[in-house]
């Protein structure tokens, strides 16, 4: 614990603060968003070395070697094929300077320390990115649904009871459309503006 506060009081820790809009043109993940396809920063967690930034449309880790470092390594989590699980916060005690975000991307885990004065905003992702992993949840449930769908079509045509093998052909085309559609589009969301807008309020 006493080297835990040294550290914090000769600033070599690595607690991060959180990045109000005004300033999200200066940090380096500015540089990596897709501007081209709409994207934008909702909210931003920076500390010595790493930067997290939550898009509407991906996570974007800025992770540094080292706070000394000018080295950094970008790497990119699309929420339409990384699933976000256990997200919590574990708060500060009385004498702790920080309070952690932990959540996990497919078999990520991410564990972020936070100055505890930013309690308020880490509620603000915290329940932004647990209402983006029900969706991520619900959506692949819809697609294991569609496949099922799809079996059961097959099975249709395996007893002959389908229409003629004369419109087979059409009917494959538009059932492939039907079925990308429903994978692809319907049941992978790739943009929660929505979800940032509503629960983000830095």
């Amino acid at each position: 614990m006493f080297k835990r506060m040294a550290a914090e009081a000769l600033g070599l820790s690595d607690i991060g603060v959180i990045v109000g809009p005004a300033d999200y043109s200066k940090v380096d993940a500015d540089d990596y968003l897709f501007t081209e396809d709409g994207e934008q920063i909702f909210f931003l967690i920076k500390s010595k070395k790493d930067e997290y930034c939550f898009t509407n449309l991906a996570l974007i880790h800025v992770d540094g070697d080292s706070a000394v470092s000018s080295k950094r390594s970008i790497k990119r989590y699309d929420y339409s094929s990384n699933l976000i699980t256990s997200v919590s916060i574990e708060t500060a005690g009385t004498l702790d300077m920080d309070i952690e975000l932990k959540f996990n991307v497919n078999d990520i885990k991410f564990s972020i320390d936070v100055k505890k004065s930013f309690i308020e905003q880490l509620k603000d992702i915290y329940k932004a990115l647990h209402t983006i992993g029900k969706q991520q949840r619900r959506d692949a449930v819809c697609r294991d649904n569609a496949l099922r769908t799809l079996d059961a079509t097959a099975s249709v045509h395996k007893l002959n009871i389908a229409p003629g093998a004369g419109s087979l052909v059409s009917q494959y085309g538009e059932l492939l459309e039907a079925l990308n559609t429903a994978m692809l589009d319907t049941h992978t969301r790739r943009d929660f503006s929505d979800v940032f807008a509503k629960y983000i309020h830095n």
